[in-house]
């Protein structure tokens, strides 16, 4: 049987993604060069992406806030690694106000501002500002704050989700007494991330700390959650920075201590975005489309009338309505079940299919010997077939309705096993030198685009080389179009010599391609 979508992973895996992003009517280009518009079905993904991400903020002990979208320049100018990391991302509003000249408008040359604001790339600096107002003691301390918002980073090459120039997500940032509070913050928030990546949407990440010329800009130490797409190319999939004193400095945030003396914070920042859509589209999708992971499913069972246009047709819509009722009353997953009965005037194959390149978990078809013998067809979306053939089962409705919380669980379980295999399956910890390394790899796909060989990720001896060294590894890396990802918490014993420096090695570091 044909699939869903018109290209395959195979065929060409960039190209996959984006039938998948269109078909599953998840978000669409804008008339604004490098943005999307989320549709409703992209957009309920992060609705219950964020809605579980924000219980376990504030389960932590943080406060959701709001900055402006607009920083001044002085404020980004303040801290000179950050602005360096940043600067030629940044879209800068330069005037106030338009004016009509011979029926058109034009930007008014009397408007311009005494000082340009930057739209918000990131506010370490906006949010220091404040930091530095509402502490002055101990007692202030530790500040722990959170904002859901969108950001600006100008970017080239776009793709929906992965990489726009606008983009939604969170930003924790924090204030502490002492380094040591700020370093436990930070990989407490790493934490909470790989449980909501790894629990939530199903995708297995690697937890690690980046190498120095990976760090965030400004940043002491950053560390990332490092995903497996299908492709074999890493996904950041989140990331928590300890900034140490460097923007307490700059912004001159300071408490005095127990002790009367006046001392410099400790500050964090940690966030993740809506390029975790991204993530599980290339996670889990297959060659009909996006398959869900049942918690952030915005319906998890679709029911779906096999109407024909005859009397029965009443006989089905009412069974499907008192079937939907008996599963609102259901919760799945730690939370109300989402369900639908989808009556749009289209033909039932096209709706099955519909629901198909969405992802639903379970698609019930219900036709007319359905209703009469109380009993529903069920397809699971993460096992939709054997071989060419849709697989779909007829159970009766009250087994169904009883037992459908623990499917949706064992379908989340399933997803994420898959993904799992996959991951540990292809790193590759057996080569030692960067020569093997190249030769695995290959030469770089002239065209990011085309389709190319899946090739994992290595996991490799390293000496944590830094300064020109480190610039010389990433020169090599680049080359081949890879990158140094992170150095996995989770150690051996370091064996062999670095694969860059051939001196004694000191921990293993994840090396691949990524977006």
């Amino acid at each position: 049987m044909k699939r869903a979508l018109s290209v395959t992973r195979d065929e060409n895996f960039a190209q996959w993604y984006q039938a998948i992003v269109a078909e599953a009517d998840m978000a669409e280009t804008s008339p604004v060069r490098g943005c999307m518009i989320i549709k409703p079905w992209g957009y309920g993904v992060w609705e219950l992406i964020q809605g579980a991400l924000d219980r376990r903020i504030k389960e932590t002990g943080h406060d959701n806030c709001y900055f402006p979208l607009f920083i001044p320049m002085s404020f980004i100018a303040q801290e000179a690694s950050h602005v360096e990391g940043f600067a030629k991302e940044m879209a800068v509003v330069t005037h106030h106000r338009l004016k009509a000249v011979d029926g058109k408008l034009v930007v008014d040359p009397d408007s311009k501002l005494e000082e340009p604001l930057i739209v918000r790339p990131t506010s370490e600096t906006i949010i220091g500002d404040a930091f530095r107002r509402w502490v002055s003691s101990h007692r202030d301390l530790p500040v722990l704050i959170n904002q859901w918002a969108n950001v600006v980073r100008w970017e080239m090459r776009t793709r929906l989700f992965l990489r726009t120039s606008e983009f939604l997500w969170q930003e924790g940032h924090t204030a502490h007494a002492d380094e040591a509070d700020a370093r436990e913050e930070t990989r407490k928030m790493l934490e909470v991330y790989r449980q909501i990546v790894e629990d939530v949407l199903a995708v297995p990440v690697v937890a690690g700390e980046k190498p120095e010329n990976e760090r965030f800009p400004g940043a002491v130490n950053t560390y990332s959650i490092e995903a497996m797409m299908q492709d074999g190319k890493a996904l950041q999939a989140g990331t928590s920075h300890y900034l140490g004193t460097n923007f307490a400095h700059a912004q001159n945030i300071r408490f005095q201590s127990a002790s009367g003396e006046l001392e410099y914070c400790h500050t964090t920042s940690w966030g993740v975005s809506t390029r975790l859509i991204g993530g599980v589209i290339m996670t889990h999708g297959d060659d009909d489309g996006l398959r869900l992971p049942p918690a952030i499913a915005p319906r998890q069972v679709v029911i779906v009338p096999m109407l024909r246009e005859k009397p029965e047709d009443a006989e089905v819509l009412a069974f499907c309505d008192r079937l939907k009722a008996d599963l609102d009353g259901l919760f799945a997953l730690g939370a109300p079940l989402r369900a639908i009965v989808d009556k749009k005037p289209a033909r039932a194959a096209n709706k099955r299919w519909d629901w198909v390149r969405r992802g639903a978990p379970i698609i019930l078809e219900i036709g007319p010997r359905d209703a009469a013998n109380d009993v529903v067809t069920l397809i699971r979306r993460d096992r939709l077939r054997e071989g060419d053939k849709i697989v779909s089962i007829a159970t009766p409705r009250a087994e169904f309705v009883g037992a459908v919380p623990a499917l949706l669980a064992e379908i989340q379980a399933a997803l994420f096993a898959e993904a799992k295999a996959r991951l540990e399956a292809n790193i590759r910890s057996d080569l030692t030198s960067f020569a093997e390394i190249a030769d695995y790899f290959g030469k770089a796909a002239e065209d990011d685009e085309a389709a190319a060989a899946f090739k994992g990720w290595v996991r490799a001896p390293w000496a944590r080389p830094t300064g020109a060294e480190l610039e010389e590894v990433e020169t090599r890396l680049k080359a081949l179009k890879l990158t140094l990802r992170n150095i996995p918490l989770e150690q051996s014993a370091p064996k062999g010599v670095c694969v860059f420096t051939g001196r004694p090695a000191v921990e293993e570091i994840l090396i691949a391609r990524a977006y």
